[in-house]
């Protein structure tokens, strides 16, 4: 199985926390020690398969929208976008659990034209305020159907690390990974009004291959 390479530092330390626990449970409970060990490896585990990288056949898209992570659609509907956009748009909110897989796709094809980091706080992720207020990242990219299109990474309760890669002026393509958010969070899609949704809430969506929506060509 690959392993992302944001999973270094965490799989370090919980690699060393699983030895020293494990050897200090056999060193004073002996037989004992299977209770404190087999949960513990079952989390141990878990750290492993949350940085997973899967393999994906990534298609081309110009339309198209693109499911940007794993998870569940909890929000669609009408916004006032005042970072970049400053104005209406659609926003699609997909919730991330612990156990998806974590990388952040560009949903569209296009220009990078804008990025900007945003510290804040740590409501959960479902939380329609966490998207103005909690810690977070905007990208916006000019698309192959010019149009602009903004996405956002969130940082939830337990997610405090957001990670991207992307640069003003760097080409964006659908499906491909821009960034990374550890330990369950949201991403946010902005969308032009006359966007065709083809997602709904309460879908399960495959970051890089399920479409969400398609853009008309301006």
């Amino acid at each position: 199985m690959k392993l992302h390479r944001e999973s270094k530092g965490t799989i370090t330390v919980a690699s060393l926390l699983f030895i020293i626990i494990s050897a200090l449970s056999i060193y004073f409970l002996e037989m004992w020690s299977l209770v404190i060990i087999l949960p513990l490896l079952v989390v141990y585990s878990l750290v492993f398969w949350f940085f997973r990288v899967p393999n994906r056949d990534i298609l081309d898209h110009k339309e198209n929208v693109i499911a940007p992570v794993d998870g569940k659609v909890v929000m669609i509907k009408e916004v006032e976008e005042d970072e970049f956009i400053k104005g209406k748009a659609i926003q699609v909110s997909i919730f991330m659990s612990p156990l998806n897989v974590h990388i952040c796709r560009y949903p569209v094809s296009g220009k990078v034209i804008y990025k900007k980091y945003h510290p804040g706080k740590y409501l959960v992720a479902w939380h329609e305020k966490s998207s103005t207020e909690n810690e977070r990242t905007t990208v916006a990219v000019e698309s192959l159907t010019n149009h602009k299109v903004v996405f956002r990474q969130i940082a939830g309760y337990v997610a405090r690390r957001i990670v991207f890669y992307c640069k003003e002026g760097d080409d964006a393509k659908a499906g491909h990974e821009f960034g990374f958010i550890k330990f369950g969070s949201r991403m946010d899609v902005f969308l032009p009004l006359d966007t065709e949704i083809v997602c709904k809430i309460g879908d399960i969506t495959k970051g890089g291959l399920d479409v969400i929506a398609r853009m008309k060509e301006d």
